[in-house]
This record gives C-alpha cells, structure tokens and sequence, in this order.
C-alpha cells in the first residue's frame, strides 16, 4: 500500500510538471507551491543523504574495513566542519572559510590534477592508430593541440582556422547528436518513472 502512494504522488507531480510547461495558469501555481514543496523535501533529503553517509561511515570502521583510516577523516573533517560552521559563522573571515579554502579547495585541485594524468593516459591508449577512426581522432587531435599553442599557430599557415573548423563543425554536430540522445534518454527514464515502469527509487527490488 505505501508503494501504491508513491506511486500514485509520483504520477500526479509527474503529469503536472509536464503540463506545467503548455499552460500558464499551472506554472505560477508550480511557482508559487510545487517549488517550494520541493525545496522542502530536498531538505529532508539532504538529512537522509547525512544520515547514510554517517551510517556508512562508522560501519567501515567497526569493521576495521580496508582503508578505514580514510573514514576516519572523513567524519572528523564533517564534524569540523559542522562545528566551526554552527558556532562561529560561515562569514568572510570565519575559520569555516578557511578551512574551505585551505583544506577543500586544494584537495578539489588536486583530483583535477590527477584527472588531468588519466585522461593523458586514456587518450594515449585510444589515439594509437590502428584503424581508420583512431587515425582521423589521432589527427583530429593533433590539429586542435596545436591549434591551441601560440607558438604552433603563429608558425604554421591555416592550422587556427582548421582547428575552429573542427570545433565548429564535427564536434558541434557530434555534441549535439549526445546532447539529442541524452534528452531522448531523459524523457524515456521520467516517462518510465511516472507511469510506475521503473520502481527502483521505492527501494529494495522496488515491486
């Protein structure tokens, strides 16, 4: 039964939503209550996703899981954090934001580097010419790098247009074909939602 409600408010919020966007008199009532309503729920969300996170957390580490030194952390940072944000502020000058911009923040630069690194290394493995469509990417590639550096674009004739070209052309048209096929999959996936085809957000098994 309490499937059966979700289901049902799932439909309900689903169809309006949709309807929202053709009639004028539905989107200011979406404004003015269904936004809210949801803004309400996200908080509780959040509260749930805290909840799991603590959860998972101290499981690892009762069960001296591999690695749970790095939870460890990861609560005594959120606890931190939480506290110095609850008692002092989270102004300019507090030491919220110091932590944020000394601690977060350089570690946030530092994945980015590192994913910099593996995707030097994926691109070297997929740039190895053995076909014909690694070759054109190979090329392709090779063109928009150089394109890109001042000193090969000052030096050879055409190679900044060309690498425009390939930007504006091929790649525009190849974004926008993920771009259509990641609406399409949007739609299908809500559609599937609304009409109760897809039940694994209820949890478990989701019947």
């Amino acid at each position: 039964m309490r499937n059966q409600i979700a289901l049902f408010l799932c439909f309900i919020f689903g169809v309006f939503a949709i309807l929202a966007y053709y009639f004028p008199v539905l989107d200011e009532l979406n404004k003015d209550y269904v936004i809210n309503w949801t803004l309400i729920i996200f908080g509780f969300s959040m509260a749930l996703g805290i909840i799991s996170l603590l959860r998972s957390h101290f499981t690892k580490i009762n069960r001296r899981s591999k690695g749970y030194q790095y939870n460890i952390v990861c609560l005594v940072g959120f606890a931190t954090m939480i506290f110095f944000g609850f008692v002092y502020g989270i102004s300019e000058d507090s030491f919220f934001q110091y932590l944020f911009f000394t601690v977060q923040v350089p570690v946030q630069a530092t994945m980015f580097s590192l994913l910099a690194f593996f995707i030097g290394s994926a691109a070297f493995r997929a740039f190895r010419a053995r076909t014909l469509e690694a070759t054109l990417l190979l090329v392709a590639a090779i063109i928009v790098m150089l394109g890109q550096v001042p000193l090969a674009a000052q030096n050879i004739p055409f190679i900044t247009e060309l690498k425009d070209w390939i930007l504006n052309v091929p790649n525009t048209a190849a974004k926008r074909s993920i771009i259509i096929g990641v609406g399409l999959g949007v739609i299908s996936t809500a559609l599937k939602i609304i009409l109760g085809i897809e039940r694994t957000y209820l949890g478990g098994s989701g019947d």
